[in-house]
């Protein structure tokens, strides 16, 4: 077959230049060889590719094929591989963040319609419950103590506006001066305990604050994330128990192995959590005793000595609990900050 092949080629027409001459093709020995080549072991890619054209020689439209690989094989810059590796790095982050919030999502559904276990802790889960429902209460004397402030600042400031009024009338009621003079200088003496004892409230409600928007609210922040951690660490402990129940191929034993891994790091995360939050609960409330025994105990003996007109017990009170008082006018605001 392949000299009936030869014997046709070496006879065949074909165009020889740019102009579309044919010709005879000549019987040469080098294309006979070249030609049987193809046929038994295909074309040499290494050598001259045929794009248009003629064969062999250097013609137009002939390419070598070392110039086209090198065309593809260009030099990658650090500055590429670099951010190549953030982009990997990135879409890897973003892979492990899906299959945990999956997981995660799954146990909650879980837990939440009976078909889950969920890892509890019965004396610290009380402990959560008993803060939180202090926390509440708390936020709720602060509201109240917030208000008491209000009123009683309005009354301070009628009180004020009272005793300036009895003033100016003693001086221009000569037959009523004494009497004007009397009621002026009690409005006076009780707007000025009333201005001590609202020192005492705000010195009080500063401390309460503290106690509840930041001293609890970061043992709070800790508990949410202990709680998030023992969602992970139940969602981990179930997937590998499903895992364990199946059956025991190589596939699911590499399944097993890793699940295993990732169960015991959210199992050491939850472990961590659990004794900070236990930690944080146990300073927290001595901390809470100690600052309320001290507000409540300057609330009482200045409310007290309030009411029952004793300017000094009061004065003492403040002094004993170190209540620096804000000069009169201090709240308002300056010129500068009004124009």
């Amino acid at each position: 077959m392949a000299d009936s092949i030869m014997s046709k080629a070496a006879t065949m027409e074909i165009p020889i230049n740019s102009n579309g001459d044919t010709g005879t093709l000549p019987e040469d020995d080098s294309l006979e060889q070249d030609l049987q080549q193809v046929m038994v072991s295909g074309p040499n890619l290494n050598e001259t590719s045929i794009v248009s054209g003629g064969y062999g020689g250097p013609a137009g439209g002939i390419i070598p094929t070392s110039t086209i690989k090198g065309s593809s094989n260009h030099s990658i810059s650090p500055t590429e591989e670099v951010s190549r590796g953030v982009a990997v790095e990135k879409l890897d982050s973003v892979k492990k963040w899906g299959i945990n919030t999956y997981k995660c999502t799954k146990q909650m559904f879980s837990e939440k319609f009976g078909r889950g276990s969920r890892t509890v802790d019965l004396e610290l889960e009380a402990q959560i419950e008993l803060l939180k429902d202090t926390k509440s209460k708390y936020e709720n004397i602060l509201r109240l103590a917030t208000a008491l402030i209000s009123h009683f600042q309005n009354m301070v400031q009628t009180q004020q506006a009272l005793g300036d009024t009895f003033t100016d009338l003693s001086q221009k009621s000569p037959e009523l001066q004494d009497e004007f003079g009397y009621n002026a200088e009690t409005q006076k003496l009780l707007c000025k305990n009333g201005e001590s004892l609202l020192g005492a409230i705000n010195f009080f409600v500063s401390s309460v604050n503290t106690l509840v928007n930041k001293t609890m609210e970061d043992t709070l922040i800790t508990i949410k994330h202990y709680e998030n951690a023992r969602l992970e660490f139940d969602a981990y402990r179930s997937d590998l128990e499903e895992l364990s129940m199946g059956p025991r191929d190589a596939a699911t034993m590499v399944r097993i192995e890793m699940a295993q891994h990732d169960y015991q790091i959210h199992r050491d995360k939850y472990e961590r959590l659990r004794s900070d939050v236990t930690i944080k609960l146990k300073f927290l409330e001595e901390n809470k005793v100690k600052v309320m025994h001290k507000q409540l105990l300057l609330f009482h003996n200045a409310t007290s000595a309030y009411f029952a007109g004793n300017q000094q017990q009061l004065e003492q009170t403040l002094i004993q609990f170190n209540v620096k008082l804000k000069p009169p006018g201090s709240d308002k605001p300056s010129w500068l900050e009004e124009q």
